[in-house]
């Protein structure tokens, strides 16, 4: 999960040029939101062992979507990155629910595989 942080972070960052290119440029607004969320995104990254944080992590792209009223690819940021980690807390679950059913490749018992 820091890794996708700090993918986002990068994609942030690489946002600057896009938003300036835009009809208004790069205003002081959208500049400031964009380098203070690639911190925030940074900071994220060492945090992820806490319990609950991956709620934040989905939280802060609403964020990045309020985002659109400085700028509308700052909300399409967050738009795509919501949806890797909506994707994140669907496969986060369905790995701890095979966990608790026993059904992990390391949970299963039997004999070994054959070597041909």
């Amino acid at each position: 999960m820091a890794g996708i942080h700090i993918l986002e972070a990068i994609v942030v960052l690489l946002a600057l040029p896009v938003v300036s290119a835009g009809e208004n440029g790069l205003t002081v607004a959208a500049g400031s939101f964009l380098i203070g969320m690639a911190v925030v995104l940074i900071l994220l990254s060492g945090m992820q062992g806490r319990p609950g944080i991956i709620w934040v992590n989905l939280g802060i792209q609403a964020v990045f979507i309020a985002g659109a009223l400085i700028h509308g690819g700052i909300g399409f940021i967050g738009v795509i990155f919501a949806g890797v980690w909506a994707l994140m807390i669907y496969l986060r679950a369905e790995v701890k629910r095979r966990q608790d059913r026993g059904q992990l490749p390391y949970q299963q018992s039997g004999p070994p595989p054959q070597g041909g």
